[in-house]
């Protein structure tokens, strides 16, 4: 599947299901906008009562009213309102554009290279909603380009000049809903989070931009906006499963996951992820992250750099086939990674993880087994490994994914633990991400 079959059969899910959806949430809007006048009504009369607040506005109106019900109705929006994705795509000095990257995902360059231009896109947007995302680069030499937006090239992929900043804001009535968070990688860093068309990136000093990461996210009343939705002053951890997905474990793990609303992060293989479209298609849709294990489930020190960056850009271009989008992550086979192998992920804008608890699911194939080594392990930041293809794991994983929610975990993907974490380097691996 191109990512324009992808994009024009997501547009028309999207339409079937508008007018059903459109017709349900005027119902409800209504509704909560009748139940906020009468409450408003009620605030007032009791503080006019006990002359704590005036009898009326400015030219007679009562000034509290419109507030209550303008703070119901944003409260009732921000839980009805959908989730939607911003896609990125770039373009290094010299290379080709990159598969789109996921809503929070790093779209890099690769090691050693810079980025000449990019793109983006929203992912799911609700018909009803007026609005696009538009974009900004500054390119050096040339400063600040027009604002473009849907897919269109800002910069010059034909061309060496370096982004030296960027900037993104949202139209329309997405900009009244959502935010849209961005920052760059730049001086070997990631920069600060930023939003709604501020800068991101340091323009006319000499540095240029290494990579891109964006997430939109809706707009919450008298709460700060994270990317990916995603707290970072809460503890969190990133479960991961490697070798599937397994036709009849992985539907087990998703379906605990949705239940209460956690992510994982999935390291696939060739011959478990190529005829199970419809899971990794699933897995996008309930925010998990779709990473890479091989080709082969071939160990990197047995494979040269060109055929491992083979085995690596197949398995890739399975996933950009099933559901549109590109992994950014790969975890070398065993665990056993080498420099050369390291370079060789780093020269496609790819990062390599590890792990900070083996939970040995694999070898003993004992639930009660798993569960005692993340029970007893578990900290901020951690990297779970455990394999999506036996019974016993997914035993383990219904009672390791309630008790991490019972002591206050999110339960969030590699690339969304790394988010507020010093970020992800292309060519560098990691084992665990704390705080």
């Amino acid at each position: 599947m191109t990512e324009r079959q992808y994009r024009e059969r997501e547009r028309q899910r999207r339409k079937k299901k508008a007018v059903k959806r459109r017709r349900a949430r005027r119902k409800r809007l209504l509704l909560i906008g009748c139940m906020g006048v009468v409450l408003a009504g009620a605030v007032v009369l009791a503080l006019v009562a006990a002359g704590k607040w005036p009898a009326s506005g400015k030219n007679g109106s009562l000034p509290i009213a419109g507030g209550v019900r303008e703070t119901a109705e944003a409260q009732h929006m921000w839980t009805e309102l959908p989730r939607i994705g911003v896609l990125c795509s770039v373009c290094p000095a010299g290379g080709e554009w990159s598969s789109y990257a996921a809503d929070n995902r790093c779209a890099s360059a690769p090691a050693g290279s810079y980025l000449t231009a990019m793109k983006a896109a929203l992912q799911s947007q609700p018909e009803e909603l007026t609005g696009t995302l538009k974009y900004s680069v500054n390119l050096s030499g040339s400063g600040w380009l027009d604002w473009t937006e849907n897919s269109g090239e800002s910069g010059d992929s034909g061309g060496d000049a370096a982004l030296e900043a960027i900037r993104m804001r949202l139209t329309g009535d997405l900009a009244n809903y959502y935010d849209i968070l961005y920052c760059v990688l730049q001086n070997d860093e990631w920069t600060e989070w930023v939003k709604n068309g501020e800068e991101a990136g340091a323009s006319g000093v000499g540095l240029h931009v290494d990579g891109v990461r964006a997430s939109v996210v809706r707009k919450k009343p008298g709460e700060a906006s994270w990317a990916g939705e995603i707290d970072p002053t809460q503890p969190m951890v990133a479960i991961t499963y490697d070798d599937g997905p397994s036709g009849t474990v992985t539907p087990k793990i998703l379906d605990k996951l949705e239940a209460c609303g956690g992510h994982a992060t999935f390291f696939m293989v060739r011959q478990q992820a190529e005829n199970r479209t419809e899971l990794i298609q699933r897995m996008i849709s309930l925010g998990c992250e779709p990473a890479n294990h091989t080709y082969e489930h071939t160990a990197m020190k047995n494979l040269e750099a060109p055929e491992l960056i083979a085995q690596v850009e197949r398995t890739n271009q399975l996933v950009v086939e099933a559901c549109g989008v590109t992994p950014v992550l790969m975890r070398p086979v065993g665990g056993n990674e080498t420099d050369a192998g390291l370079a060789a992920v780093g020269s496609i804008g790819m990062s390599a993880i590890l792990w900070s608890i083996d939970t040995l699911d694999w070898k003993t194939r004992d639930a009660s087994s798993t569960i005692q080594k993340v029970r007893d392990s578990v900290k901020d930041g951690d990297i779970i490994l455990m394999h999506d293809l036996y019974d016993a794991t997914a035993e383990a994983s219904m009672t390791i994914i309630d008790e991490l929610v019972a002591r206050g975990y999110q339960l969030v993907t590699v690339s969304e633990l790394s988010a507020y974490r010093g970020g992800l380097k292309p060519g560098v691996s990691y084992t665990k991400f704390a705080p």
